[in-house]
């Protein structure tokens, strides 16, 4: 009998059908990440279904010696590590969703995917600050600090909009946290990641929105220098905050669930939203249509269905992907990123995207997180399919030819969500900062029993 299962104890009540550990036939099933890259291999894993579930999964782990790690949905999963000495916590049963459009505020329990939340808010005219994956799960983006496309430079980071973050301490405490309890938890919740508790819900600001102008203007791949270095002058003129835009080289596989026009073809595209006039845009974008787009997908469209535009994977697959927050995006690095990235790339990866931030993203507000803004004008992110062994070997040296392309222009700091590897702290934040979130941490968890995507150490 496995020694975990023998320890379970007095959180047997509690904890009745929710352990899964290696001996039992659900064990791969359970352990499977989003990423399928990643090969999961906890000490057991946990399915709780509420907060007092999960307090008694972190009294196992004290009990049994073993960390412990939770996680939502796994896209992230590739800097969690080795897990042999953790029980994983999959908080994927907990779907409790309450949107109060009075207040504009939703409470999402810790399991609650993007795409439910967006279309919860949308009932009632509102909509989170939401990213562009539909089934990305609304904790770990946030607590990563969230930077959405649709609508960060309107409205910042996510992070910056939760009202409070309840959660299950070391000690095995429900703690809420906002700004008038436990403020300084509170503060190290936001944009500080996961190491600090085991997230069971979260209370966030909503926006009213019902529609936005939205879509992608598509080139053929081999266009892919002029396009960008357009779309880099219209992200340099000071567009307004409404207007969101990135360049992306696109290597689509031929598969059913694309579009015919795009199936198994290679483009460079224009990404635009527009939370406000569509006029505006128009505007803005004229420079861009007159180089002849060979499609043009930029419509009205209701507020759920900009996690549909992107298109970002809706199934879990096997994915390789990192990224880089840039200081600049001079010409010279658009001529780097097109000749890594461009038609004659070694590997043509399946997505290489480059955000405009600015706006509301970069200003530094009171009472803001731990990541209070980014110190950088545009977000890079690179990703590769890798569902065979060959992929496994190749896709990751291409990623990192286009970080080593754009790295002449790499902000000061790394940000948690685009990060696909780990690193130090020094990388995420300031110094100031790191000093904080390590003395939160020998607060609430003086022994490092949480382990998290990017673990903070407790100061000493």
């Amino acid at each position: 009998m496995n020694t975990l299962t023998q320890r379970q104890g007095r959180f047997a009540p509690a904890l009745a059908g929710k352990v899964v550990t290696p001996e039992d036939a659900g064990f791969d099933e359970a352990r499977r990440a989003w990423n399928l890259a990643v090969d999961q291999q906890p000490a057991a894993v946990v399915l709780p279904e509420s907060a007092p579930d999960v307090a008694a999964a972190v009294g196992l782990a004290v009990e049994a010696g073993q960390r412990i790690a939770a996680q939502g949905t796994g896209h992230g999963a590739a800097t969690l590590g080795p897990l042999g000495d953790a029980i994983l916590v999959k908080t994927e049963r907990m779907r409790g969703l309450a949107v109060d459009p009075v207040e504009r505020i939703a409470r999402a329990e810790a399991g609650v995917l993007s795409l439910e939340l967006v279309r919860a808010a949308a009932r009632h005219g509102l909509v989170s600050v939401a990213g562009s994956s539909r089934d990305v799960g609304v904790v770990g983006y946030t607590l990563g600090g969230g930077q959405s496309l649709p609508f960060g430079r309107r409205h910042g980071l996510a992070a910056n909009s939760v009202r409070a973050i309840e959660l299950v301490t070391a000690d095995g405490r429900l703690v809420r946290a906002d700004r008038d309890h436990e403020p300084d938890l509170f503060w190290a919740l936001r944009g500080g990641g996961g190491s600090f508790g085991i997230v069971t819900a979260i209370e966030l600001e909503l926006v009213p929105l019902t529609h936005a102008y939205a879509g992608l203007l598509w080139y053929p791949i081999e266009r892919a220098g002029e396009v960008l270095h357009a779309w880099a002058q219209l992200t340099q003129a000071d567009p307004p905050d409404e207007l969101a835009t990135a360049g992306r080289f696109l290597n689509l596989p031929p598969v059913p669930e694309l579009p015919e026009p795009v199936r198994g073809k290679s483009f460079v595209a224009v990404e635009a939203v527009q939370l406000g006039d569509p006029a505006t845009a128009d505007e803005l974008l004229a420079p861009l249509r007159a180089l002849g787009p060979v499609n043009d997908t930029i419509q009205t469209v209701p507020a759920p269905a900009l996690l549909d535009l992107f298109l970002e994977p809706e199934h879990p697959a096997a994915v390789v992907g990192d990224g880089l927050l840039l200081a600049e995006l001079p010409s010279a690095a658009i001529d780097a990123l097109v000749n890594a990235a461009g038609a004659e790339a070694a590997v043509p990866l399946a997505s290489v995207e480059v955000r405009h931030l600015e706006g509301e993203l970069g200003r530094d507000r009171p009472g803001n997180g731990a990541l209070s803004s980014l110190e950088a004008k545009y977000a890079i992110f690179a990703a590769g399919m890798t569902p065979t062994p060959e992929l496994r070997d190749v896709v990751p040296g291409q990623i990192a030819t286009v970080k080593q392309a754009l790295a002449p222009w790499a902000a000061r700091h790394m940000f948690l969500n685009l990060a696909g590897t780990s690193g130090p702290m020094d990388a995420f934040w300031a110094a100031p900062a790191v000093e904080r979130l390590r003395a939160v941490k020998a607060t609430v968890d003086p022994d490092n029993l949480i382990h998290a995507n990017h673990t903070i150490p407790p100061a000493r």
